[in-house]
């Protein structure tokens, strides 16, 4: 079976962990879009230290499993080559067991000086980007003339003329679009260049061959998302979204393989809402209970640190994410967070100036003024986290789960009530 996974809110569901389980029954792990912005965190066992994963696949925790970077994704070649060098020092070695598209593009240093300079210059308008350089990589890939695409590192020469070319470019562009702006050297680049090509050379193929043998040959393909729905460059909250297709649409041209090919479409969520900086969160909750399951569902990003703003599940966003995602069933994580609560919110639908919204508004200015309806059910204040059968689950879990099915007419078939492989629940 093939299986693709997404976030179906603003990321942070917890994706790494879903894929990290059902890769114990997958051949290939397929990362398919964003970059080193995205961060899944991973626990294979309770009380164990997190593995923080931002470019290689959860996959690559497993020993017969096949990782797969896609064509889609933007690669950051020297935190790739830290993130391999941090699984070894931990037991863990990737050779033979990872293959990256050459076709996916580079994440150079001029990149991430223009994401910074930009969000600078924006002053209080800056979008809240990671300052990872995905959306000037991705800009170029568009402009074409100046990409480079991680297959470049097989041809130094060619990419060396390339380079001579580009960062002159850039350094002038730099200097006259914003103050401050450092010279880039094309000779320090080329060097890091020669460092990532004697690196990486062993893992770089063809993936969109590799996936469609594995495809006719009926192997057990898993395909990984980044970030989640609602920051979808076309369908999500624009401007506040990153720069790639984070949305189930976007597997077919980040990987080549047609999505009539994938069985079943896994959405994740949280049992509430977060959210990493700026953007329209209708229910956010700025306030005292925003701050208990801030503490409580430990919503500091993994990849900037950056204390997340949480509310309660907004079953509308959720909702248009499962329709345009084709999402067939929902993995619901961070049940555990919600213990202690007298009463739990879900929101149903919106209101904009006296009117019922009936589907997911496209602009942020209408989104960041709309009013949430609310339904209200009583909390549970049982400590979820060694259970491991859903029927053990307090009445008052089990209800506001049926809830959430009910609203987005989708099945609940598995629960996290802990960071753990082993605090999942499955129906």
């Amino acid at each position: 079976m093939n299986t693709c996974v997404v976030g179906l809110q603003w990321g942070d569901e917890g994706k790494g962990k879903i894929v990290d389980i059902l890769s114990e029954s997958a051949d290939l792990v397929v990362r398919y879009s964003g970059g080193a912005n995205a961060g899944h965190s991973v626990v294979r066992h309770a009380g164990e230290e997190v593995f923080a994963l931002h470019l290689l696949p959860s996959g690559i925790l497993h020993e017969d499993v096949l990782s797969v970077i896609a064509n889609g994704v933007v690669l950051d070649a020297e935190i790739l080559l830290q993130e391999i060098e941090g699984l070894s020092q931990r037991g863990i070695q990737v050779n033979g067991k990872l293959k990256i598209s050459g076709r996916a593009h580079l994440v150079m240093d001029y990149h991430k000086a223009q994401d910074r300079l930009s969000e600078e210059a924006l002053g209080n308008s800056k979008i809240g980007t990671t300052i990872r350089g995905i959306g000037p990589c991705y800009g170029d890939k568009v402009a074409r003339s100046h990409a480079l695409r991680v297959t470049d590192l097989m041809h130094m020469e060619k990419l060396k003329e390339k380079l001579a070319s580009i960062v002159p470019f850039k350094n002038k562009y730099f200097q006259a679009m914003y103050k401050n702006a450092e010279t880039i050297s094309a000779d320090t680049l080329y060097d890091k260049c020669m460092v990532w090509s004697e690196a990486l050379k062993p893992y770089i193929i063809d993936t969109t061959a590799l996936l469609h043998q594995a495809w006719g040959e009926k192997k057990s393909i898993l395909f990984e998302g980044a970030q989640g729905t609602l920051l979808d460059l076309d369908h999500g909250t624009f401007p506040f979204v990153t720069s790639s297709n984070a949305s189930a649409v976007g597997l077919a041209a980040a990987t080549g393989v047609p999505a009539k090919a994938i069985d079943r479409f896994l959405g994740v969520v949280k049992a509430y809402t977060s959210r990493v900086g700026a953007g329209p969160f209708p229910t956010e909750q700025d306030n005292e209970i925003g701050d208990i399951i801030r503490e409580k569902g430990h919503e500091y990003g993994t990849t900037t640190g950056r204390p997340r703003r949480c509310g309660w599940f907004d079953a509308v966003s959720v909702g248009y994410a499962v329709k345009i995602g084709g999402i067939d069933e929902i993995a619901l994580l961070h049940l555990d967070t919600l213990s202690g609560m007298d009463e739990l919110k879900i929101c149903t639908s919106y209101r904009h100036l006296d009117r019922k919204l009936d589907f997911f508004p496209a602009e942020a200015n209408v989104l960041e003024q709309v009013e949430c309806e609310y339904i209200t059910l009583p909390g549970f204040q049982e400590d979820l986290t060694n259970m491991t059968d859903y029927d053990q689950l307090p009445d008052n879990a089990k209800n506001y789960l049926q809830q959430i099915e009910t609203i987005l007419e989708r099945p609940v078939k598995i629960m996290g009530v802990g960071p753990g492989r082993n605090q999942t629940l499955f129906r």
